[in-house]
């Protein structure tokens, strides 16, 4: 059995990158052999053209002429490259859809690979992770590792040290994942609301084929902003918990302070009450704040849309689904 492969790519300057990819991608479309001999083809190559400043439209209206593989999806406006990837997520229609980037860092050949790893692992989503080619400057490379590391820590997860825009994904959970992400949700995150088979694969990038990269400091604080806060709410779950923790210490703190008066006496005329009001006060507003955070926290998930449950089409067992590609 053929392996059907959709490969999908979010289209911003990509007017002198685009002919190139097709052409590595041709290869790809008349089947190929993964090193493990498992037969597929890439047989859509969705180009979403996401409105940047260059002559990238006309680009994508030739090659579509041109190749009858190649599919456009054309965004009215830039909405981000997650928006176009979600977008162009949503026109697939094959078993496993890859995601890659236009600038020609990522190599098509990989595909084979990535498609090895998800079979053998039975995994749903594999994500491409380069750690031997330097690709980008060193500021870049710095900024990015350090973003996924400070996300990591605020949600709890090493998850996000393996995120990648080169990533296999499970046709179903890629159109599913498409028809409920709501705005400003990080994709990788919104991805992890439905599975938790994720695994990772070594591959080799290449270079970019421009000289100057799309993604400034901004724009990368920009995507850790958005990765924290899409996570979910743990950091509102952290205000709550303090909130409740310093409200138990203000009250422990203020019994305390009056135990000290009964004893001993008051060394100044008024401090005691003073100050056993202001700790139960604080310690009740903090409490009161604690219980809002955890109300914004339900409006949140709700406004995200993220969903009560996922159903997989023609799911089967990994053992069956191997035998079956095999």
């Amino acid at each position: 059995m053929v392996i059907k492969v959709s490969v999908v790519v979010p289209v911003y300057l990509g007017e002198q990158s685009l002919d190139k990819l097709t052409e590595q991608m041709l290869p790809l479309t008349k089947g190929s052999l993964t090193r493990d001999g498992r037969n597929f083809i890439v047989n859509e190559l969705i180009l979403v053209h996401d409105c940047g400043p260059d002559r990238s439209a006309e680009v994508i209206e030739r090659l579509c002429q041109e190749h009858h593989f190649v599919k456009a999806v054309w965004l009215s406006r830039n909405f981000g490259q997650h928006a176009a990837t979600t977008a162009g997520l949503a026109s697939t229609r094959n078993e496993w859809v890859v995601t890659i980037d236009e600038d020609l860092q990522h190599d098509p050949t990989e595909i084979g690979n990535l498609l090895d790893k998800a079979v053998d692992g039975g995994a749903d989503i594999v994500y491409g992770t380069d750690i031997k080619t330097r690709v980008h400057g060193s500021k870049r490379l710095f900024a990015s590792r350090l973003a996924k590391m400070v996300a990591g820590v605020l949600m709890g997860s090493t998850a996000p040290r393996n995120y990648s825009s080169f990533r296999l994904i499970n046709g179903s959970i890629a159109r599913g994942v498409s028809a409920y992400v709501g705005e400003g949700v990080y994709l990788d995150v919104a991805l992890g609301w439905i599975t938790e088979r994720v695994l990772t694969c070594d591959v080799a990038n290449q270079l970019e084929s421009r000289d100057k990269s799309g993604y400034t400091l901004k724009k990368l604080f920009s995507h850790l902003l958005r990765l924290v806060l899409s996570n979910g709410t743990r950091p509102l779950r952290i205000v709550a918990i303090s909130g409740v923790s310093i409200a138990f210490l203000g009250i422990a703190y203020a019994i305390f302070i009056a135990t000290q008066l009964i004893l001993y006496g008051e060394p100044v005329r008024g401090w005691a009450s003073l100050m056993v009001a202001l700790l139960i006060i604080g310690g009740l507003v903090l409490l009161s704040l604690g219980v809002i955070a955890e109300y914004v926290g339900l409006a949140v998930r709700a406004a995200f849309g993220k969903p009560n449950y996922f159903v997989l089409q023609n799911k089967r067992s990994n053992s069956e689904q191997s035998k079956l590609i095999d």
